[in-house]
């Protein structure tokens, strides 16, 4: 129908349905994904933090898997072979080469008491791993349980247990893992706490440090969480049909922080490692002979000058898992965190 271009008369054409053909042309086709599909593919998109991931699994690969098939153990002495260099045969390995035995090198040396170093740092690497996957999850269940608590009921409660919180701030962790040793040792020689002893006194005041001093970070990431969530229509639907404070936290509340617990959790197992380190480092760690990174960088400042590779195996080590470990977290909250999203 044609229409004189001067006449304000609508063209009447414009006005008919689409056909199919016009409405799949404006159809914009989009897979369904849910949270964590999305996450995930985000999260392969980050090449650092997919580089950093693959970091860690062959640091566990040489933590847990290799140590059962390695031909030394870590607490093995070998007393003919004492303060050996890296790659380097005592006098009596290269005779049973030369008798046409198969004597496997040590790649690291070996330490003072002829013990084989690399094993040593692949054991150590272990016990700093655990100790620090251990250690998160102890610190995000009570960190987020108290902050949920804080957070959900607000008012003088919310109040109370905060200042709760700026209190333990205050101690310091050191002195804690020191003045726990005592009470202790003196426990793990009653009957049945003898398990104290096997699993060392040492590391299980690291654990009860974590547990009493360590959580107050994540209670307050939480708590600001909680406060956010308690005041969306889901909760209060929730509420109006008689679910309980504990069923709201749990079901709604902590499932819609989970993102930010997985973060949160991840960058917070180097921090654990490092504290770990750190109170090895200072003799407070694991007890002998089980290695640990620190206790093995503690041991080896004596010898500096002589053998600086037994300083820098597992100090290079320690920066690598938590290096490892900070880009992946990283990776995550770009990938996990709602407000990182383009």
């Amino acid at each position: 129908m044609d229409k004189n271009k001067l006449s304000f008369q609508m063209n009447v054409e414009d006005f008919l349905p689409a056909d199919e053909s016009e409405k799949q042309s404006l159809v914009v086709m989009r897979e369904s994904v849910g949270f964590w599909k999305d996450g995930m593919r985000r999260l392969k998109k980050n090449k650092i933090a997919m580089v950093s991931l693959i970091v860690v699994l062959v640091i566990f690969v040489l933590s847990f898997v290799i140590p059962t098939v390695y031909p030394y153990k870590y607490e093995q002495q070998i007393k003919t072979s004492v303060n050996l260099a890296p790659m380097q045969y005592s006098e009596t390995e290269l005779a049973q080469i030369e008798a046409g035995e198969k004597v496997f090198p040590h790649i690291l040396g070996t330490d003072n008491l002829g013990r084989d170093y690399a094993v040593r740092v692949m054991m150590g690497s272990r016990v700093s791993l655990l100790v620090g996957l251990v250690a998160s999850a102890i610190i995000l269940l009570i960190g987020s349980l108290y902050g949920s608590i804080s957070g959900f009921f607000g008012g003088w409660v919310d109040m109370v247990m905060m200042r709760i919180v700026d209190i333990i701030y205050t101690v310091p962790d050191v002195l804690m893992a020191a003045v726990l040793n005592y009470p202790l040792k003196d426990l793990s020689q009653k009957p049945g706490f003898e398990w104290i002893g096997v699993i060392g006194v040492n590391l299980i005041s690291i654990f009860l440090v974590f547990a009493l001093l360590y959580w107050v970070g994540m209670a307050r990431i939480v708590r600001s969480q909680i406060m956010i969530l308690k005041e969306q229509e889901y909760v209060t639907a929730a509420r109006a049909l008689g679910a309980s404070s504990g069923r709201i936290i749990r079901k709604h509340l902590l499932t819609n922080c989970i993102g930010t617990l997985i973060v949160t959790t991840t960058l917070q197992i180097p921090s654990s490692i490092f504290t770990e380190s750190f109170l090895s480092f200072l003799g407070l760690g694991v007890n002998a002979p089980m290695p640990s990174l620190g206790s093995l960088a503690s041991a080896a400042i004596n010898g500096l000058q002589s053998y600086p590779h037994r300083l820098f195996a597992p100090a290079i080590m320690i920066s690598v898992i938590i290096l490892s470990f900070n880009l992946l977290g990283d990776g995550l909250r770009d990938a996990f965190d709602p407000k990182m999203k383009n």
